[in-house]
């Protein structure tokens, strides 16, 4: 694999008061005989005087964090956040050390904290407090993930909340968040999981505004029906958040074949998904993929995977999900402006069929209460380690949200038999054991994203009226 590169929250973008000489272009043909020198005038100092790593020590460590050392990704805690190419080094959000000023805000010290932690790297602890939107109080929640109005009636699913080890994940602020995204756009592009995100974020947004008429559809259901689009306007804010279907990025394809023969549907590993919404130009996109390549169409792979005018016989689905992520790796780095965007990509998130999959009698229903032993979770999606080998390689640079983890404890959070108002609950009922109840699991994500703007926002949401 080739060297990881920068961190999306890089020193330069938090302040560039914080960029060291050393890691500029130009300088950095010194780099090692300056820190070898840097070693030897303090290395007396550090086996002499103190027990806790000095400045020589906390540089060597910053090194290898910024990517000079070259290290493998050999984690599945890894979150992977890549710079342009012309920068050369990706690392960890984690990795790079930083200064701040000594503020005695208490927020300012949760933001400091995480910028040297690992949100991603938790465990859920038991939390009393109310949920970010009350149950039933949202109208713009799908049937499927509205758990409540479809009959369920146990919520200790609502009083866990996410805590990263050594950190805390500040509480969502509806207000506070909209006013960072005063006048910007949000789109989520991917299946059925990402709007699952999308949805909670919209929800937990109108929660926070005292006048909930200061919010309407854009485009609402007939257009996401015709157009696989759907959009909501903050009137006051002037920001928008989207959603684009797209379960694979990639385009899925119809071709013709002889007179009276019904057409064959492709998937265009070569083509980007086309959209009649606009979207390389927002100010925020986040993608997923990941389960549709799980269906059987494409684990099969056979006369279905198709590039040019040539569809495969046969072509393994892990080689077919490396060539469509490349190519929406290429359309990112060519058609996004990484000077005003900022790309978003969500891990893959677990599902929790027991006795089948979800055509084949698998079933969650009656979980109460998350995993508490990592030693059940499940093995690494071998989906991610695709994607994190692909964003390795862009110049463009990609924020990944590795929710993996966090979702594979939450066995209790999805809407088994609740996934639709009066239907026969019996035992032949098909059950949704992937996607997550709202309000439920998905809230967590948006308070990790919006961890990551308080973060951010002083340097790339400089146009905010904050």
């Amino acid at each position: 694999m080739a060297c990881l590169k920068k961190p999306w929250f890089t020193p330069s973008e938090f302040s560039r008061t914080l960029q060291h000489p050393l890691l500029r272009p130009r300088t950095h043909i010194l780099t090692v005989p300056l820190f070898l020198l840097s070693l030897f005038l303090l290395s007396s100092s550090y086996t002499t005087n103190s027990t806790k790593p000095n400045a020589a020590t906390r540089f060597s460590l910053s090194l290898n964090y910024y990517g000079l050392a070259c290290p493998r990704i050999t984690s599945p805690k890894s979150r992977l956040v890549s710079e342009p190419q012309s920068r050369g080094i990706f690392s960890s959000v984690t990795a790079a050390e930083r200064t701040h000023g000594n503020s005695t805000n208490r927020e300012s010290q949760v933001i400091r904290d995480l910028t040297s932690c690992d949100i991603f790297d938790g465990t859920w602890v038991r939390d009393d407090a109310e949920p970010i939107y009350q149950q039933g109080s949202c109208p713009f929640l799908d049937d499927a993930f509205n758990c409540f109005k479809n009959g369920r009636s146990d919520f200790d699913y609502l009083k866990y909340r996410w805590k990263p080890h050594g950190c805390q994940i500040p509480r969502f602020d509806g207000l506070k968040m909209l006013r960072m995204l005063r006048g910007k756009r949000v789109v989520f592009v991917g299946d059925s999981l990402n709007r699952n995100m999308w949805q909670s974020l919209v929800c937990a947004l109108r929660a926070s505004l005292k006048d909930k008429s200061k919010i309407y559809e854009v485009s609402g259901r007939r257009e996401f029906r015709t157009q696989g689009f759907f959009s909501f306007k903050f009137i006051d804010y002037g920001c928008s958040i989207d959603f684009v279907k797209s379960p694979f990025l990639v385009q899925e394809w119809k071709i013709s074949r002889n007179s009276g023969v019904p057409q064959r549907e492709t998937l265009r590993l070569d083509m980007i998904q086309a959209s009649k919404s606009q979207y390389h130009d927002a100010d925020i996109i986040i993608f997923n993929t990941g389960h549709w390549w799980n269906h059987y169409k494409t684990r099969n792979g056979r006369n279905y995977f198709q590039e040019g005018n040539h569809v495969y016989d046969r072509l393994e689905v892990s080689e077919a999900l490396r060539k469509a992520l490349k190519t929406w790796a290429k359309w990112v780095d060519s058609k996004v402006d990484s000077t005003r965007t900022r790309v978003f990509f969500t891990g893959f998130s677990a599902s929790h069929y027991r006795g089948g999959q979800w055509n084949s009698g698998g079933k969650c229903d009656g979980e109460r209460q998350p995993i508490t032993n990592e030693s059940y979770l499940a093995a690494y999606p071998w989906t991610m380690s695709i994607v994190e080998a692909v964003i390795a390689e862009m110049k463009t640079p990609v924020f990944y949200l590795n929710i993996t983890k966090m979702t594979d404890y939450r066995k209790d959070g999805h809407p088994s038999i609740y996934r639709e108002l009066g239907i026969n609950k019996g035992l032949r009922m098909v059950q949704d054991c992937s996607h997550w109840c709202l309000p439920g699991i998905p809230d967590s994500w948006n308070e990790l994203l919006y961890a990551t703007l308080l973060i951010a926002h002083k340097s790339f949401l400089t146009t905010t009226n904050y």
